[in-house]
């Protein structure tokens, strides 16, 4: 994949803007529509950082469904093209079917106390990894697991401009 110059970014009108940048956050193309307005980036990491500020800049009730509309790791389920690349470098789409219920199962525990899926950055992680970090996780307070989940997001999303724009 061609990787983008921040040029080409800057110079984007908001259509192609959204396009290019609107699957950085899961299923969320608003974030990069309300980032646009941010332009000129000086640095790949300041369009990050813009990007991030929308979303904190959101409310609760916003952040929740932003958080919602991620993935639960390891499903079978249809998901994102990123999703989907960055599960199978970890494993995800070749567990055992013991495995795969382990997930299942401690998916549903977590959505069931948290009202949102787990998120974990999983690139450089394996499948025993993720379900440590999955059981260490899950005794945590909600308002403690909600930062942790935008702080993984922060480094996928991290990761995928990486990929997407060179600096």
């Amino acid at each position: 994949m061609t990787k983008l110059t921040l040029s080409a970014v800057n110079g984007m009108n908001r259509e192609a803007f959204v396009e290019a940048l609107g699957g950085i956050f899961e299923h969320s193309p608003w974030v990069a529509a309300k980032s646009w307005e941010a332009r000129p980036f000086r640095s790949r990491d300041e369009l990050h950082e813009a990007m991030m500020g929308v979303v904190r800049g959101a409310g609760a009730e916003t952040i929740d469904e932003f958080l919602r509309a991620h993935p639960d790791l390891g499903t079978r389920l249809a998901v994102t093209d990123y999703s989907a690349a960055e599960q199978s470098g970890a494993g995800l789409d070749r567990l055992t079917p013991e495995e795969y219920e382990l997930l299942s199962s401690l998916n549903k525990e977590y959505v069931g106390k948290f009202g949102f899926p787990f998120i974990l950055a999983v690139r450089g992680k394996n499948k025993d990894d993720i379900l440590s970090s999955m059981k260490e996780r899950l005794p945590r307070g909600t308002e403690e697991e909600r930062e942790e989940a935008l702080a993984q997001i922060r480094r996928i999303t991290g990761f995928r401009l990486a990929d997407l724009i060179e600096e």
